[in-house]
């Protein structure tokens, strides 16, 4: 399919999220889960939506599960995965966040 896909995102996606980061800001500014929707979740869901084909598969003999794993402002990097369940849309399934920058 060329185009751009729908994007839904499946609430094991965000208990990943909550579980992860939390509703409120951490003590030191840490990010809250609010804070990654609002900033890093949009550009995630404009990958799998303008590149699913092109993101690597999650598993070999199963082309409607892939994974981006990419950095972020908010955190030193996210894997997402996502599955597409019709020919239009992609529904991210979870989320695993790596909150350590290296040092500088």
């Amino acid at each position: 399919m060329s185009g751009r896909r729908r994007v839904r995102v499946d609430s094991v996606f965000f208990a990943d999220l909550d579980a992860q980061l939390g509703e409120s800001r951490g003590p030191r500014g840490e990010p809250s889960s609010t804070d990654f929707l609002v900033m890093e979740l949009p550009t995630i869901a404009d990958e799998f939506a303008e590149d699913f084909e092109s993101l690597p598969a999650l598993f070999p003999e199963r082309e409607d599960y892939r994974i981006l794993v990419t950095s972020g402002r908010l955190v030193a990097a996210s894997s997402v995965i996502g599955q597409l369940v019709d020919v239009d849309t992609v529904v991210l399934l979870g989320i695993d966040l790596d909150l350590h920058h290296p040092p500088e």
